[in-house]
């Protein structure tokens, strides 16, 4: 039964400190059918929140929605009803005297050290919102339908068409690297390893991480070249790890233009099962017979984050016609690469690596 408390108004928002607005337990079928129905209002609140730069302007100090308003130069009724769809997820809160933070909301700040302001950005960009429409076809049909729409594959068309959305990709993927790297780096065992290749790594934040961890390891970041145009600084001519790394520009569904021991495919084969393989094949080719190929991903499969394990399989399948992969389907894309399967382990509550090394007898096909 929920229960409803009285309470000043902050600025046009309730104001009750430490009470979540809206009290779920025990809700009904139809109340849990009605929230579901309108939660897009959350990642649009998200969102917005984000663009006009609500996290940003809060510190430890409650700041009345009326104050705020106006040092975002905003509408604060508006901002107040805003703010009031978000308490509800956890997302800031209220006492008399104004809007504070919650731990949840202040990952929207851009200098928390786990930020997700970009990965919030990413999966809310305007093109995403004229995917999901696409869904009931997909279903019908068994597939996505980006290149139908727009005449090209997803990330040619991002790179060339929205270039603001590719430096919002780049950024998300380093955010994410920050929360995984660490855990990364700490359950590789690269002792006997000397040449490392992350492949797809974006700006190069776990490569880093990686070689500083191991400091006998030389490393070579591989992506499109809109991704390494701004590599991580420690990667770059003069910085800290300028002399064991290389930022080599590259396709790896046409090519991995590199040799070496260990080849990392971290979170980006949940493309359509031909690319998966096309590139897991490329890393096959490139490599040496016992070379190390290493796929890092959160597999589906008990998920302790279901509903996002989900819901970004979904987004893979409108995107990419990609997929988030489960223990079997993976281990069958690595062996139609021609890849020996070696072992899937857990790294930390999220992440999977699957090993496997190249075959003496090179890839058919």
């Amino acid at each position: 039964m929920a229960i409803v408390r009285s309470a000043p108004s902050v600025g046009g928002a309730p104001a009750v400190a430490g009470q979540p607005v809206a009290d779920e337990v025990g809700s009904s079928p139809i109340t849990r059918l009605r929230d579901l129905s309108l939660a897009s209002a959350a990642p649009a609140a998200l969102r917005a929140a984000i663009r006009v730069g609500v996290a940003e302007k809060i510190d430890d100090t409650p700041v009345p929605v009326a104050r705020l308003a106006q040092s975002l130069d905003v509408d604060a009724e508006i901002l107040g009803r805003l703010l009031l769809n978000l308490r509800c997820y956890g997302v800031f809160d209220a006492t008399e005297e104004g809007i504070v933070h919650t731990e949840t909301s202040r990952l929207l700040r851009e200098d928390h050290p786990r930020s997700l302001k970009f990965w919030v950005l990413w999966v809310t960009e305007p093109w995403v919102w004229d995917l999901w429409p696409d869904l009931e076809a997909a279903v019908r049909t068994g597939k996505g339908h980006f290149e139908e729409r727009y005449g090209a594959e997803f990330f040619a068309h991002l790179h060339r068409e929205l270039p603001e959305s590719t430096e919002v990709f780049n950024r998300s993927q380093t955010e994410l690297s920050r929360l995984t790297s660490a855990a990364i780096a700490e359950a590789f065992d690269l002792s006997g390893v000397r040449t490392f290749a992350d492949v797809g790594g974006g700006r190069g934040y776990t490569l880093a991480t990686l070689l500083e961890k191991n400091p006998h390891l030389h490393g070579t970041l591989v992506d499109l070249p809109a991704a390494v145009a701004n590599p991580d600084p420690r990667l770059r001519p003069g910085g800290a790890l300028a002399s064991r790394s290389r930022v080599v520009p590259g396709n790896c569904l046409e090519r991995i233009p590199v040799e070496v021991d260990v080849y990392q495919f971290k979170s980006i084969l949940e493309w359509d099962d031909e690319r998966t393989v096309t590139a897991l094949r490329n890393a096959a080719r490139a490599g040496r017979p016992g070379s190390r190929v290493l796929v890092v991903t959160n597999l589906v499969d008990d998920s302790p984050e279901m509903r996002y394990a989900t819901g970004i399989d979904l987004l893979f399948l409108l995107n990419t016609n990609g997929r988030r992969h489960t223990k079997k389907g993976v281990a069958e894309l690595v062996e139609r690469a021609g890849l020996q399967l070696d072992g899937i382990t857990q790294v930390g509550p999220l992440l999977h690596v699957v090993e496997t090394h190249v075959a003496d007898a090179p890839p058919a096909g």
